[in-house]
């Protein structure tokens, strides 16, 4: 080449490489991201969702910086099934992941974790140190590199890391509830709690721990900074799920499932921003299944097709109108519910309608101030309003969160609000059908479905010859309805081939107690059910028509034989009261493990009271 060839050709190459660096440098390199998540705090326990009565100044100056979001809501009101969600990108609810403290299998050939997603991207993630992810067949610290935070990491390597906050965890809210920093005269209790001193001492307490909670962020943001990444890190703070005095954790009330969401991006990725500038509110509707799915987004790793949820950051996905929110049996108690969620409305469907929301629960009956609340309505001085807790739900309610924030008017019944009740109805089955909602079948008989056919739980409701979800929910429906039209119709269903179908049958009878006395026949032949979910709902509904002693021996038997159903049976006993009684022994005799023992510690307690 001639020296003036090769000259020429030398400038065009450095121009190249300069014109590439450029380009290069123009573009910002991909973020690092800090995950900040507290325990149990709805949004209102911040000053910076105008509680001023809050010492959140970390979580507050955060806000100043960073987005605010109104409408942020957890799926599940509990940790374990909404870390579940977080950590797939899959409805628990749709895994069979739901049940609180259950480890029930998933594909894990088929469903990565998000951060193994993130690690193939090139990141390096960590998590200190909650996990409990509620899934069996892994274990759950293995999708992480470390248990520490960003500081283990490759130089140069962008980073995802979680801190979790365990200071405002519901277990900070009890025992002693004097002397609190802050004053329990100035704590703004909501409209369902008996305004007495206990209850306002315990307000007080969680209040402090939130605030001992905002100085651990305050100290984790200030590693960030003594580290020079402050500007290189997109963080986000959330709580895990609302709470979390009485009637919040664990409920599909809004003190249940609103959850604080601060987004803080640095400049250098403001085409991130989600709203013109740091400082204001963003009221999209944000649902805590959306976060994987963001988090791959954000960082460019590929988005796998069986994550649910939309992106709400960067490249966003159409917003949402609804949330959908879940419950089901909570430590040793049974319940079942979802909820329907938009910028101002609360729908939610009861699917165990005749339970209580206030079942006494071991570790809520841990707080002083339930244990106050309960005492106050057992001496007959809670209003209609304050008593509610205590009383058989209904089965649909509808609450304007607007007018209402602390859901206590339920406008179900009102006919101006047909049409939307409508409208939410459909919202509710058509996402069921969608994400393949596992809940409408007893937990046992889910898990021995599954097991049967040797698959999870996950794959079972994804085919329709195991688990006919729409033939559920329409039995569902006619059970609920509590209509003694719908007698003949229950009636033949008990003989079923699919025992989900026979288990909504006998719910249906039961709940229109003795004006199912047509089909005691027939339900006496039921208590030979080879389910033994539907055997023990018979003997309850048979309790109702007056064979409590028929019921009693079949409620004895499946103690004895140690039946998948024995949980469901020690939960009907409570409800059973003193007419329960005679079953004292065989309880106590009964060796009994884990939730189980649990109730019958209780049984033992009230019935020797």
């Amino acid at each position: 080449m001639k020296r003036r060839d090769f000259l020429k050709f030398t400038t065009l190459s450095v121009l190249g490489l300069s014109a590439t660096s450029n380009a290069e440098a123009a573009q910002p390199k991909r973020p690092n991201i800090l995950w900040l998540t507290s325990e149990d705090n709805t949004a209102d326990w911040l000053g910076c969702y105008n509680n001023p009565d809050a010492t959140t100044p970390n979580l507050d100056q955060l806000a100043r910086e960073g987005f605010r979001y109104t409408n942020c809501f957890a799926n599940a009101p509990v940790c374990a099934p909404q870390r579940s969600t977080w950590i797939t990108g899959v409805h628990a609810i749709s895994m069979g992941t739901h049940p609180m403290r259950s480890r029930y299998q998933i594909p894990h050939e088929k469903i990565k974790y998000y951060p193994d997603h993130l690690k193939q991207a090139g990141y390096f993630v960590s998590n200190h140190t909650k996990t409990d992810y509620n899934i069996g067949g892994r274990p759950d610290k293995a999708c992480w590199d470390s248990t520490a935070d960003w500081r283990n990491r490759k130089p140069g390597q962008p980073f995802f890391s979680v801190i979790n906050f365990a200071q405002s965890h519901e277990s900070r809210a009890f025992g002693n509830v004097e002397n609190t920093r802050h004053d329990p005269l100035n704590m703004d209790l909501p409209a369902y709690h008996p305004d007495i001193p206990t209850i306002r001492k315990n307000y007080a307490k969680y209040q402090d721990a939130v605030q001992i909670m905002d100085e651990k962020v305050g100290a984790a943001i200030s590693k960030l900074k003594a580290d020079g990444l402050y500007e290189d890190t997109i963080i986000v703070y959330c709580s895990d799920h609302g709470g979390v005095l009485p009637r919040s954790k664990r409920f599909l009330f809004d003190n249940g499932i609103h959850c604080p969401l601060i987004v803080r991006i640095p400049e250098k990725y403001k085409h991130l921003y989600p709203a013109p500038a740091p400082g204001t509110t963003v009221d999209d509707i944000v649902s805590f299944i959306d976060m994987p799915r963001t988090w791959l987004s954000l960082t460019a790793a590929p988005v796998p097709d069986h994550m649910q949820g939309r992106v709400f950051l960067g490249k966003t996905e159409p917003p949402r109108k609804y949330h959908f929110a879940w419950r089901g049996r909570m430590d040793e108690r049974y319940d079942n519910q979802r909820a329907v969620r938009d910028k101002r409305y609360l729908y939610i469907k009861n699917y165990m309608p005749w339970f209580p929301w206030g079942q006494r629960l071991q570790y809520l009956w841990k707080m002083q101030a339930t244990q106050t609340w309960q005492q106050h309505h057992q001496a007959g001085k809670t209003t209609a309003i304050t008593a509610r807790w205590f009383t058989p739900k209904p089965v649909e309610e509808l609450y304007d969160t607007l007018k209402d924030p602390d859901c206590i008017n339920n406008l179900a019944d009102h006919t101006d609000q047909t049409q939307r009740l409508t409208q939410m109805r459909k919202a509710l089955r058509d996402w069921q059908l969608k994400i393949h909602d596992s809940g409408l079948l007893p937990e046992t008989e889910r898990s021995a479905r599954a097991e049967e056919h040797d698959v999870t739980i996950y794959e079972m409701v994804r085919n329709p010859k195991l688990y006919d979800l729409p033939a559920y929910l329409d039995a569902a429906d006619l059970a609920l309805q509590k209509d003694p039209a719908n007698l003949p119709a229950l009636t033949q269903d008990l003989d079923h081939p699919d025992s989900g179908i026979r288990w909504w049958a006998v719910v249906g009878l039961f709940y229109l107690g003795q004006n199912a006395a047509p089909a005691k026949a027939k339900l006496t032949a039921a208590l030979t059910d080879p389910s033994h979910e539907v055997r023990a709902y018979t003997a309850w509904s048979l309790t109702t028509l007056g064979e409590t002693e028929r019921a009693l021996q079949t409620f004895d038997q499946l103690i004895r034989d140690h039946s998948p159903a024995t949980l469901t049976v020690l939960n009907i006993l409570d409800q059973l009261g003193d007419s329960a009684k005679p079953l004292l022994q065989t309880v106590k005799q009964t060796e009994l493990k884990d939730y189980n023992k649990r109730m019958k510690d209780y049984l033992l307690s009230k019935w020797s009271s």
